[in-house]
């Protein structure tokens, strides 16, 4: 099963003092809007979402269809057939997508730990 680009997606209590803290670590930003309350931050091929008062916790993020560099690919595993292969081992989801459509869709899981596991597809 291929899961796509790895992130990690960080629940932030202050988004400008977490900018800062990362930039200091080589961050820089590549995507986002501050003024919605998020960024996406990379170093390398390491990638970061900062995101204030969206969520609780943070999570681990799979973009299916995107490279490490956010660029759509040509072949990939789509969510939905993702989607069938956990349910088809045993894999209780959280939330998932609508197996009869196309195109973005996203599905979440928990990890023994309760750790939130996101695939969320772009394209």
């Amino acid at each position: 099963m291929e899961l796509g680009a790895f992130s990690v997606s960080l629940a932030v209590k202050d988004l400008e003092a977490s900018r800062a803290f990362y930039e200091k670590l080589g961050f820089g930003q590549v995507g986002g809007d501050a003024s919605q309350n998020w960024l996406i931050l990379r170093n390398g091929t390491t990638t970061i979402g900062l995101f204030q008062g969206m969520f609780e916790q943070n999570i681990l993020t799979f973009n299916p269809g995107w490279s490490s560099e956010a660029e759509e690919l040509e072949r990939y595993e789509d969510v939905r057939e993702i989607q069938k292969k956990l349910k088809g081992s045993g894999v209780a989801l959280t939330s998932e997508v609508d197996e009869g459509g196309s195109g973005p869709g996203s599905l979440t899981l928990l990890d023994p730990d309760g750790n939130v596991i996101l695939v969320d597809q772009h394209v």
